[in-house]
């Protein structure tokens, strides 16, 4: 959730494309964006038969797949091959009809085409994080989340937590479980929505061990 809340409210609208009405995230801001939050973050393109990054089937086309990992959790996402027109190509060119014209052509997928999807591919996955998401909606700018879900706790807050902690000579398994209770690592990463509730339990466990 932390890191859903983090990625979703990146505004990434200096590093899009817009291609027949469709809006592109450049892959490698995506990727440098969340690699600057997660260190930890991996990447992992699919491999099937004879090694290679995609499937086929010569009646729907190619489909590639990624998994993208952050911070233990894992998404999977696929996305076929497409021209610009978002036909699907495949391995020989092919036609087809419209309401308005006849004969219109798909040329055959390149290696350059599926590389491009698997990029893409990856920018879908990593929006399943949140980065970008809004883009997906159909909205300009990210929404904002709800402050009191997101905002950290001040400085201040966070420094008179911890010296309340010493004064008390709290353990610090004893500090670590009860974070790990609200999902936090550490004190200043505690949000706003939870230190009041934080404290009183600290305050509990103070009453108990006097």
């Amino acid at each position: 959730m932390e890191a859903f809340n983090e990625l979703y409210q990146v505004n990434v609208n200096n590093y899009t494309e817009e291609k027949n009405g469709l809006t592109y995230l450049t892959w490698s801001y995506a990727w440098a964006e969340v690699k600057k939050r997660y260190p930890g973050a991996t990447y992992e393109i699919e491999k099937f038969e004879n090694n290679l990054p995609y499937v086929y089937d010569e009646n729907t086309g190619y489909m590639v797949f990624t998994k993208v990992t952050i911070e233990g959790l894992t998404y999977e996402m696929w996305l076929p091959v497409m021209d610009s027109a978002n036909k699907t190509m495949k391995s020989e060119p092919y036609t087809y009809d419209t309401k308005f014209k006849k004969g219109l052509r798909v040329e055959s997928a390149t290696m350059f085409d599926i590389n491009k999807t698997i990029m893409r591919c990856l920018v879908k996955n990593l929006a399943m994080f949140g980065l970008g998401l809004y883009i997906y909606s159909g909205e300009d700018l990210p929404t904002q989340l709800d402050e009191v879900v997101v905002e950290k706790i001040t400085g201040t807050q966070a420094q008179a937590l911890q010296k309340s902690i010493e004064n008390n000579n709290i353990a610090k398994d004893q500090v670590d479980l009860i974070l790990e209770e609200y999902g936090y690592k550490e004190i200043d990463d505690i949000k706003k929505d939870d230190y009041s509730n934080i404290v009183k339990k600290f305050q509990e466990l103070v009453g108990v061990t006097k």
